[in-house]
């Protein structure tokens, strides 16, 4: 059980680095009890997007799965939750393709085949329990996915310009724009708060100002179109 969080701003509600830093460290620690073999935040002001990781080492128990991760050419930064069954058969096909591996995480794997196949051939091979976030620095663009069956759990917020996501409500709550304002009906569908919503199994793409919701049974069809 890890725990990711963050959230990403478009230009008139982008705060400075420390500001940013800040609440990025509060729903750190607030996600403290999902991981206690490492944890970090990762920033970038100038695109006003932040990354949070709480980490449980299962598959790799070395440095090397500390994430936020970023791949090797270093256009996609993942904050990653769960176990992908078929990152054995993904990591077998990129080495095959000339690929080197740091370290033997099914993070790497996935980061590392979203850099190659791209977010939407990737997503379709994933087999497992998993939620993750991942950034694209030359799209600009986040992009939030869930297993199909929606066994990780992930929630964001989305407000005038800003869009926030978390493992757990309480990180949420650690940013400045949380306004707990109780629904009055629907409690079996969304969340019991306004403008916080459990991802709905699949995919969220978060091109600042736009939010792109995806099928999950249509990702492969879905994805390229909603983060282009």
């Amino acid at each position: 059980m890890c725990g990711i969080a963050g959230f990403v701003a478009n230009p008139a509600r982008r705060s400075a680095a420390d500001k940013m830093r800040a609440v990025a460290k509060a729903m750190d620690f607030s996600l403290e009890h999902r991981g206690p073999d490492g944890h970090d935040v990762w920033i970038d002001d100038d695109a006003g997007i932040a990354l949070v990781h709480r980490r449980l080492a299962i598959v790799d128990l070395s440095p090397a799965g500390h994430q936020p991760m970023h791949s090797a050419d270093g256009r996609y930064i993942i904050s990653y939750n769960g176990e992908v069954y078929s990152h054995l058969a993904i990591r077998a096909d990129l080495e095959a393709a000339g690929h080197q591996f740091r370290g033997h995480s099914d993070t790497e794997v996935i980061i590392e085949a979203v850099a190659k196949y791209g977010i939407a051939a990737t997503a379709s091979r994933l087999i497992g329990m998993f939620a993750f976030a991942i950034w694209d620095r030359k799209d600009r663009t986040l992009t939030l996915v869930r297993d199909r069956l929606g066994i990780k759990p992930v929630y964001w917020m989305h407000t005038d310009g800003l869009f926030a996501f978390a493992s757990e409500l309480k990180a949420l709550r650690q940013h400045p724009d949380w306004t707990p304002r109780i629904r009055s009906i629907w409690f079996a569908v969304h969340t019991v708060f306004r403008a916080t919503f459990p991802v709905q199994r699949f995919g969220l793409s978060f091109d600042a100002p736009v939010l792109t919701s995806v099928d999950p049974w249509a990702l492969a069809l879905s994805v390229a179109a909603a983060v282009a």
